[in-house]
């Protein structure tokens, strides 16, 4: 018979074990109750089991004063697995009267029952055997299958609620031995098939209910999420909304502000119109009394008029070639811009071909390098294989000669043997014996001639390609000196470049000088045509008073206005003068920016 392993067994019975203990408790527990304590007595042998079923195959840890061999170590790896666990852990270390190792791993069992969660805690620790291997034997019972089943067993137990007083009861000092006249079988235990039947109806009814209950909680929690998202975008938009509020509060108070501004602005115009209808009604007074005296001004106001639409016609064909020279420019300016775009990107290419011609220089200087050394390898290996040829030939020679003296020896040998056999007739006996020798020797002979014709004819396989060796090293050397001379016509090539690159970059300084000298008189245009542009002459019911001595404009005070500043001055402030070779009279000059004045018409002159 085949003898069982005796760690097998142990699991096998421990297993059996918990399977009665678990079904005897969860019997026990729906026809007494599903409240438990702690005195009820099939809870107190199923965490005896428990506590066996964890200390088999545990290793014995050595301490400083003894060996010490105790399952809290496992169980307190359980919570850096498990985040949960963290909680019972730390209760079960600040329990005042636990003093041993054994004790807090009994609390903690305990504690854990009360959870419904012992099953979880063990599952996550069965399955990181390498973490396990540190505290039990290969061949415990929860580095094994086993240990998995009675995780599995353990989950039947979420149907017990388990009311446990820790903290005044002496775990330490328990004796855990296992009571085996509980799991006995008896005649009620057989008549009572049909009460198990609606007990575990009853227990299936249960998990269904707390697996609906843990589904409830999870959507319960997404909804929070979901409610707290919700509440964030309320407060952004309940901020938005208050800002949107203030900017329209700010956008009225400006509206009300440019109302108000406008109110001032219609008032103000309508106070000028009213004094600009008075001036108009006197001047249309002096008009009516002084319109004889004003036939003559009348006329030279008229001729004046004829020579300011003449200047006015000249600034105009002034203005106009002013600006086809501004468009001839900015078409000048579009073209050397786009010249030299196009000379940046030939600039560009030319500076990339110069990039890859050193990189094509650097490639060939490296490949001559190289072949320079395997050219240096090359006429050692040919000077050593001239002096092997050397050899060879040398060799030949001493075969040859002893070749030569080994058909004089046989020539010889011929020779006296047929003396012999002519002289010596009655020593046929010993001649034959010498014959025989010779025989031999010469069958040596041609057999040493034999191996030195094969000698012969592999040293001048050797030799031929040893000559074939040669050929491809000088097609390699001539190769080496094709690509010097390709590398020498590249440097000249890079050097014609750069010399092309330089010229093209001076070319690229003088087009920018001259473009920033172009770009400067453009400006300078510019601003002459805005102030030529901005400059507006007054109206003459607006320029009613001198601006340098601000007295009212009269029949003596006549108005002369500058066509440059645009500022408008009596005939008694613009005393400044200017001859001009075009015009007989001197002209008057602006005080200001010293341009010719022109003398206007006056309002009461038709």
């Amino acid at each position: 018979l085949a003898v069982k392993d005796p760690t097998a067994v142990e699991r096998a019975n421990l297993l059996n074990m918990a399977k009665l203990s678990i079904k005897g408790l969860i019997e026990s527990a729906l026809s007494f109750g599903r409240t438990l304590d702690s005195d009820y007595p099939p809870l107190q042998q199923f965490f005896v089991v428990m506590e066996h079923c964890l200390k088999h195959g545990l290793k014995v840890r050595k301490s400083f004063l003894s060996y010490n061999k105790t399952i809290w170590g496992p169980l307190e790896l359980v919570e850096k697995l498990y985040p949960e666990a963290e909680e019972i852990a730390a209760s079960v270390r600040d329990l005042p009267g636990l003093k041993t190792p054994l004790g807090r791993a009994r609390a903690w069992l305990r504690l854990a029952l009360m959870q419904k969660k012992m099953a979880d805690y063990l599952r996550c620790l069965i399955i990181q055997r390498d973490l396990l291997s540190e505290f039990y034997e290969y061949h415990a019972l929860m580095m094994e299958e086993e240990g998995a089943v009675i995780v599995g067993l353990l989950v039947g137990l979420n149907v017990i609620d388990a009311n446990l007083c820790v903290k005044g009861e002496d775990l330490d000092s328990q004796v855990g031995v296992i009571d085996f006249s509980m799991y006995l079988k008896s005649d009620d235990d057989i008549g009572g098939k049909e009460r198990n039947v609606q007990i575990a109806a009853i227990l299936d009814q249960k998990n269904y209910v707390e697996e609906l209950n843990r589904q409830l909680n999870s959507t319960v929690s997404s909804l929070h999420a979901r409610v707290d998202s919700l509440e964030k975008s309320n407060t952004k938009l309940i901020e938005e909304l208050a800002i949107a509020k203030n900017n329209i509060i700010k956008l009225q108070e400006e509206n009300h502000q440019l109302r108000s501004e406008n109110t001032l602005i219609l008032m103000k115009t309508q106070h000028h119109l009213e004094v600009s209808k008075v001036d108009v009604e006197a001047e249309l007074q002096t008009y009516k009394h002084s319109r004889q005296g004003l036939d003559e001004m009348y006329n030279e106001a008229r001729r004046q008029l004829r020579e300011e639409s003449q200047l006015r016609q000249d600034m105009e064909n002034e203005l106009v070639v002013q600006v086809s020279m501004k468009h001839e420019i900015e078409l000048a300016m579009k073209l050397l811009e786009k010249d030299i775009h196009e000379k940046q990107d030939t600039l560009i290419g030319l500076r990339q071909q110069l990039d890859e011609v050193k990189a094509i220089n650097m490639e060939m200087y490296q490949k001559l390098q190289v072949s320079e050394d395997a050219m240096k390898e090359k006429n050692e290996i040919i000077g050593r294989l001239e002096d092997k040829t050397n050899q060879i030939n040398a060799t030949m020679k001493q075969l040859e000669q002893r070749l030569q003296q080994a058909e004089k020896a046989q020539m010889e040998a011929e020779a006296e043997d047929e003396k012999l056999k002519q002289e010596y007739v009655n020593k046929s006996e010993s001649l034959q014996k010498e014959f025989s020798q010779k025989e031999k020797q010469l069958l040596q002979l041609e057999t040493d001639l034999k191996i030195e014709k094969e000698w012969r004819q592999t040293l001048e396989d050797d030799l031929q390609k040893e000559k074939e060796t040669v050929s491809h090293l000088r097609i390699e050397t001539q190769e080496i000196i094709n690509l010097k001379k390709e590398f020498l016509k590249r440097q000249e090539k890079n050097k014609q470049l750069k010399r092309i690159c330089q010229d093209q970059e001076a070319a690229l300084q003088e087009l920018a000088s001259k473009l920033s000298e172009s770009k400067l008189k453009i400006e300078d245009i510019k601003e002459a045509n805005k102030a030529l542009q901005g400059q507006v002459w007054l109206k003459d019911k607006e320029a009613t008073h001198c601006k340098l001595c601000e007295k009212e404009f009269s029949l003596s005070k006549r108005k002369h206005h500058c066509r440059n500043c645009g500022e408008i001055f009596c005939n008694a402030c613009s005393d400044n003068e200017l001859p001009l070779p075009s015009s007989p009279k001197p002209v008057r000059v602006c005080d200001s920016c010293h341009a010719i004045l022109i003398q206007r018409c006056s309002s009461n002159v038709p």
